[in-house]
Parts: structure tokens; sequence; C-alpha cells
């Protein structure tokens, strides 16, 4: 059975995240020849003030961008 697991930075809807579900999962199966009930898709939301980019969180460069 193959598994994804895709780390996201917090604030994907939830609409967002059914259609990167869906979407992983056909791209799977459709590589794979696996049938898509097989398919684990595990999507791991990680706090903005948890993820830096270039010695800086996310988070400080959300509010950054708002100022």
């Amino acid at each position: 059975m193959p598994l994804a697991r895709i780390t996201l930075i917090e604030g994907t809807s939830d609409e967002q995240k059914r259609a990167l579900i869906a979407r992983t999962t056909a791209a799977i199966a459709e590589s794979t020849g696996h049938a898509p009930e097989t398919v684990r898709v595990l999507l791991d939301e990680i706090p903005a003030h948890n993820w830096g980019v270039g010695g800086v969180s996310v988070h400080d460069r959300q509010l950054a961008a708002k100022t």
C-alpha cells in the first residue's frame, strides 16, 4: 500500500486539503497501478512559528508582509 506524507505550514483550508488528498491519491494510483483504495495520504501541519526559512520563522515573515 503506497503512502504519501506531505508536510504543510498551517493555514491550508479543509477544501484545499481534500483536493490535495484526492489529487495525490489519483497521481499515485495512476503512476503505480495500485487501486486508489490502497493509497494512503498523511498530511502533517506545522505551526508557522515552528517553520523557518532563511533564519526567520514563517510566522514572522507573514507578520512582516502585513506591515
